[in-house]
């Protein structure tokens, strides 16, 4: 009797553990329970729907025409401070899109490297923005571009990693290399990417945890940042902005943590191994990397450009992870990516 009891008490222990690193069901855009629709949006193939914007010159107008992804925790609504000087002068129309499960685009429980890919080139064709265009990733955006690259290189004019997301399992690191910079890394960074990686299923449960450190990037940790990234930061948090919870407003699982588990997951290829998509110097594709970021560290960045010659690396000494928000500088990034005029402005 006693024995049956003990093991019913440990069946119950089992299903209550296992429920607690179970994700709730996200709140979907336009369901009863979720928040309202209020942007445009598209139907992709696999039925799921993408929310864009679309700033800048008409595109029927429009010279250039750039897509961008964003960051980590942000949405389509924040983008690069571009002027509208430099917009007009140039004629560029700019088409940003909520990625899978962030805003107002509905969540994939599929997402990968290649899916964020395919979403931009399907974006693209319903919208008819034409059979090329420029891709500009920030962050976290910058998997997504990294997709582009080796999925999509028909389709692009050019493309720009800003302070791109690095995946230390990427298999042309030499393990020492990676082993180092992991190791400068938060604690709570080091075990969150690590499960993200080995065992993405318990991510949930290991961010929502509070016995052991976690994610940094979610908690905000102060020393992520160096005190050039804290003076940028200070000054855009003291703008209002009542968008600011809208990026997860579906969930943080199917966005925040999905970005995590795509970004420091088991990639479906090395970027390494891609080719120069501009063998003839009919594009260009660029990497903007602070030296003093402590996201996305620089001696990896550095290996990256080094195995790719083809990409122009701009390493800016005096930046952090943010260093594309000071102003004038995202004009000086677009310009470069568009003209090839190299950034001027010094840190």
């Amino acid at each position: 009797m006693l024995f049956r009891a003990a093991a019913v008490l440990l069946i119950i222990l089992l299903g209550l553990a296992y429920q607690s690193i179970q994700p709730p069901p996200p709140k979907l855009c336009g369901s009863p329970d979720g928040p309202p629709i209020t942007s445009p949006r598209i139907q992709l193939k696999d039925g799921r729907h993408l929310a864009y914007k679309e700033a800048g010159t008409p595109k029927e107008k429009a010279k250039y025409k750039i897509i961008t992804a964003h960051a980590f925790g942000t949405s389509k609504e924040f983008a690069l401070p571009v002027s509208q000087a430099l917009v007009e002068e140039l004629g560029i129309y700019f088409l940003s899109f909520d990625r899978a499960g962030y805003g107002e685009s509905d969540p994939n429980p599929k997402r990968s490297v290649k899916s964020e890919a395919m979403d931009i080139e399907e974006l693209a064709d319903q919208l008819e923005i034409g059979p090329k265009f420029y891709v500009l990733g920030v962050s976290m955006g910058g998997y997504t571009i990294w997709g582009c690259l080796r999925y999509i290189p028909h389709r692009l004019a050019g493309a720009g990693l800003v302070v791109p997301v690095i995946n230390y399992w990427w298999p042309s690191f030499p393990a020492e290399l990676s082993k180092e910079v992991y190791g400068k890394i938060l604690v709570g960074e080091q075990w969150s990417h690590w499960i993200a990686h080995h065992f993405p299923s318990l991510l949930y449960g290991w961010l929502t945890q509070k016995w052991f450190p976690s994610s940094a990037a979610i908690g905000g940790h102060p020393d992520l940042f160096p005190e050039e990234d804290k003076e940028i930061l200070q000054k855009f948090q003291a703008m209002p902005n009542p968008a600011w919870d809208k990026p997860t407003q579906q969930g943080v699982h199917e966005s925040l943590h999905r970005d995590l588990m795509v970004a420091f997951g088991k990639w479906e290829f090395d970027p390494m191994n891609i080719s120069n998509p501009f063998p003839h110097n009919e594009g260009s594709v660029h990497i903007w990397q602070g030296y003093k970021d402590r996201l996305c560290r620089v001696e990896l960045q550095r290996y990256v450009s080094k195995k790719l010659p083809w990409i122009r690396y701009h390493e800016e000494p005096n930046g952090g992870h943010m260093f594309m928000l000071l102003d004038g500088y995202s004009d000086k990034i677009v310009k470069e990516l568009l003209l090839g005029e190299k950034p001027s402005v010094s840190l």
